[in-house]
């Protein structure tokens, strides 16, 4: 907010990446916001009610952001962009409704989560989308909003026209999920999980079995149809054999 109030006035565009770390572990909300929520919700076991706490200790945080933003008045000039990088940790009593899994996994619940976006006068309150990005598309986003070139290299794509309303044809592009965890678990090997349309090739572990599930039919990912749709698993294979190969090639290598 303090360097909100040092841009109050001025033309010069500005950049703003506010990185919470709460609602990570250790679950510590503030005592009186953790006594609010017993008192108001006391249905709730003692390790939710923390994690609701530290999420309205989030909210209340953002929301004296965009306070600030609307005495400045700067937020009609500003793009804000606000979401999560996974899923919620259920260890720590997250929710992530009928969606398979939680944090850390290659199912949808470890790696779907809602973006929200506002630009009074540019994107219509309270309309929604399914588009289906990646955090690789916000870099691209931003430059088009601020009518710049994006850097060249960049694999995302600007969403800025279905942010404002404009209809667009869906896209077509593969999207790969690649994640590493260090310990005794997985001793630092990777999982993945392919997406194309509706299908879905996931690896949930280095030692897991490659499953296929159609999202659009089965969006709990409770039936695995590799064995029914073997020439659409062995299409989603490929993507991702290609994906590896790129990514592990020596330089002096051609992929």
């Amino acid at each position: 907010m303090d360097y909100l109030d040092e841009r109050k006035g001025k033309e010069e565009p500005f950049f703003l990446m506010l990185s919470y770390n709460a609602p990570h572990v250790p679950i510590q909300p503030p005592l009186e916001l953790f006594g609010e929520i017993r008192e108001r919700e006391p249905q709730l076991n003692e390790d939710r009610a923390k994690l609701v706490a530290l999420i309205e200790h989030l909210d209340k945080g953002i929301g004296r952001v965009v306070k600030a933003l609307q005495e400045n008045k700067q937020d009609s000039d500003t793009l804000i962009f606000f979401l999560s990088d996974n899923g919620g940790d259920l260890k720590t009593a997250a929710n992530c409704g009928s969606l398979r899994g939680g944090k850390m996994d290659m199912y949808e619940g470890g790696i779907r989560v809602p973006m929200g976006a506002s630009w009074p006068g540019k994107i219509r309150p309270h309309s929604t989308s399914g588009y289906l990005g990646l955090t690789m598309d916000l870099f691209p986003t931003i430059c088009d909003a601020a009518g710049v070139k994006s850097v060249k290299g960049i694999e995302g794509i600007s969403m800025l026209g279905t942010l404002v309303g404009q209809m667009a044809p869906p896209l077509s592009r593969p999207i790969i999920w690649v994640g590493r965890s260090g310990g005794n678990s997985y001793q630092g090997h990777d999982y993945y999980a392919v997406r194309l349309g509706r299908w879905k090739l996931v690896q949930n572990s280095p030692l897991g079995p490659y499953e296929l599930f159609n999202l659009r039919d089965d969006p709990g990912e409770e039936h695995d149809i590799g064995n029914q749709e073997p020439q659409t698993k062995d299409r989603l294979a490929d993507i991702l054999k290609l994906h590896i190969k790129k990514a592990g090639a020596i330089p002096w290598q051609k992929p």
